[in-house]
């Protein structure tokens, strides 16, 4: 490849990281980084995650065997699991039946499932806006929050990926993966502009929490 050509992963970062959400999403994750969090603060953001990842790993169940889809597709990934467990534990058995989505997380989960299940480059594009996101970030946070409230590893399965041996390799050969995807570069632009979108709706999940975070503490 041509050194003063920019490659796609790296056009798919730039553009992920442009997104013009509000800042109230930043302001929640950079809370949850600094310990800033209360434990109902982080129990509700796996609570949404839960509605994320559900209709995100259905749509993988039935895309895994696309060829533009199954390089990108490992169940060393898979985040339900963690997550049930890790709401188990901070929230109850129950979980489940007390946790209800927000109205951004209830948008983020339709986007999925409009475009996931039946758009390969779609699938894609959520697929690295939330694996990759937090692979990368999620092994501080989750010392963080183990530091923060005594967790061992109940609490934090969710940021733990234990089954990649090596998680740097990993998302070195996912981006160069992107870089091969067989997209022209009408399909290769859809796919960056869904990366944008999907970065925009998760920016507007952690807003609303954010609020709920701010107003609990003020109340």
């Amino acid at each position: 490849m041509d050194a003063s050509v920019t490659r796609f992963s790296e056009l798919l970062r730039l553009r992920a990281s442009r997104t013009p959400g509000s800042t109230a999403g930043t302001d929640f994750m950079d809370a949850l980084r600094e310990g800033r969090c209360e434990v109902a603060d982080y129990a509700d953001l796996l609570g949404q995650y839960a509605f994320v990842y559900d209709a995100l790993e259905r749509a993988t169940d039935r895309m895994a065997d696309h060829p533009a889809v199954s390089p990108f597709v490992t169940a060393h990934l898979t985040r339900m699991p963690a997550i049930r467990a890790d709401l188990e534990y901070l929230v109850g058995p129950d979980w489940s039946e007390l946790v209800c989505p927000t109205p951004a997380t209830t948008a983020y989960v339709r986007r999925l499932n409009e475009v996931a299940s039946t758009w390969p480059g779609g699938f894609v594009a959520h697929h690295y806006t939330r694996y990759l996101g937090d692979l990368s970030g999620g092994r501080a946070i989750g010392l963080t929050l183990s530091q923060q409230f005594g967790f061992d590893t109940n609490g934090v399965l969710f940021w733990i990926f234990d089954q990649l041996a090596d998680p740097a390799g990993f998302e070195d050969t996912y981006r160069a993966q992107l870089d091969a995807a067989p997209w022209d570069a009408a399909e290769r632009e859809r796919v960056m502009a869904e990366v944008e979108l999907a970065s925009t709706l998760d920016d507007g999940l952690l807003a609303e929490l954010d609020a709920r975070r701010t107003a609990a503490a003020t109340a």
